[in-house]
C-alpha cells in the first residue's frame, strides 16, 4: 500500500511543507491529499485520522504519523537507502539537534512572518525577538554549511533541511538579510526541482487565509 500523506494548503501550511518536501526530495514516492486549513470539515476530516486534529498526517497502512519531525524520523527508519540523516553519528546527532531546534522554536519569526507562497518578495519590519531568531538562523546554517561542506546544511538535502524550508520560503517572501552562506543555502534549496512543484501548486490554490495575508486586505499575488 502506497505512503499517503494529508496536507493544508501549500500556499500557507508550512508544518505540511516539512515531510512533503523532505520525501520529494529523497524520491520517496507517496500519495497526497490536500485540505485547506480554513475548510469547514477540516477538523473533523483531520481528527478521524489522528487525535490531534492536525496536518501534517501520514498515512501507511494501519499506521498513523502526526508531526513533522515525527513523520521524518519514520521515514529514515523506513527507508535508511534514502539518507535523510547523515551517516556519520556526531552529523546525525548535530542534524537531529537543528531540526528539533527548528520544530520547538522560533514562535516570533513564524508569527511575524508567515509563509505565503504567492506573496511577491517585499520587505517585512520585524521586532527584536523576530530579529534576533533570524540571527539564530543565519548561525545554523552557516556552521552547518562551513563544517559539512554543503550546498545543504549536511551535504545533500535532508530530513534538517526539510525542516528549515518553510523558513527559507519566509525569508525570501519577505526579503530578511542574511549573510552570504545562508542566502547560498536558500538558494540552493529554491532550485530543487520539488520547491519548484510545491510553489507552483500553491500558486493554482484557489484559498484565501486572511490571518496569514500580512498586506490583508490585499491579497498581492505573483
Amino acid at each position: 500500500m502506497a505512503l499517503h500523506l494529508i496536507i493544508g494548503n501549500k500556499n500557507y501550511s508550512s508544518w505540511s511543507f516539512r515531510p512533503w518536501i523532505g520525501m520529494k526530495a529523497a524520491g520517496i514516492a507517496f500519495a497526497e491529499t490536500v485540505i485547506s486549513l480554513e475548510a469547514k470539515d477540516f477538523k473533523a476530516r483531520v481528527t478521524a485520522l489522528s487525535g490531534a486534529g492536525k496536518v501534517p498526517v501520514l498515512i501507511d497502512g494501519d499506521v498513523r504519523i502526526w508531526e513533522s519531525l515525527a513523520i521524518l524520523e519514520y521515514l529514515a527508519e523506513k527507508f535508511p537507502a534514502a539518507g535523510l540523516w547523515p551517516a556519520p553519528a556526531g552529523a546525525r546527532a548535530h542534524a537531529r539537534a537543528v531540526a528539533s531546534e527548528m520544530h520547538a522554536g522560533f514562535q516570533p519569526l513564524r508569527r511575524q512572518l508567515p509563509m505565503n507562497m504567492w506573496r511577491p518578495v517585499k520587505p517585512r519590519a520585524v521586532d527584536a525577538e523576530a530579529a534576533d531568531n533570524v540571527s539564530r538562523i543565519d548561525a545554523i546554517w552557516s556552521e552547518c554549511l562551513a563544517k559539512f561542506g554543503g550546498p545543504f546544511l549536511f551535504g545533500k538535502f535532508g530530513a534538517a533541511d526539510a525542516m528549515f524550508a518553510p523558513v527559507v520560503s519566509r525569508l525570501h517572501t519577505y526579503a530578511v538579510e542574511v549573510g552570504a552562506p545562508a542566502r547560498a543555502y536558500m538558494n540552493a534549496v529554491m532550485t530543487l526541482p520539488a520547491w519548484t512543484e510545491w510553489r507552483a501548486a500553491a500558486l493554482r490554490e484557489p484559498w484565501v487565509l486572511p490571518h496569514d495575508e500580512v498586506d490583508w486586505p490585499e491579497v498581492p499575488k505573483e
